[in-house]
């Protein structure tokens, strides 16, 4: 399996892409990821074209297992951030 790019990567592979310098480069994929986190965590959802949806959602208070003791423990409501890949993502990986 690759190794995940960096944000430097990231930023370096962005700016050749679009053909600019790596600090305007960098300002807009932070502009984008601010926009995705205020409307997440919101409640709202992001469609990202052609990688997929990013969302939250509401878990119900329920009972875990701790691990290490076998104890029930009943653990609270929480949200959990998702994303559901695009099929078009999907395809590309598969041929």
């Amino acid at each position: 399996m690759a190794k995940p790019l960096t944000k430097t990567q990231l930023v370096a592979a962005l700016a050749e892409e679009m053909g600019t310098d790596k600090k305007s480069a960098s300002a807009a994929l932070d502009a984008i990821t601010g926009i995705i986190t205020k409307e997440v965590s919101g409640g709202g959802a992001v469609t990202l074209p052609g990688v997929g949806k990013i969302y939250c959602r509401e878990r119900p208070e329920r009972m875990v297992r701790n691990p290490a003791t076998g104890e029930q423990i009943k653990k609270d409501a929480d949200k959990v951030v998702k994303m559901t890949i695009a099929k078009a993502l999907k395809d590309s990986v598969n041929s």
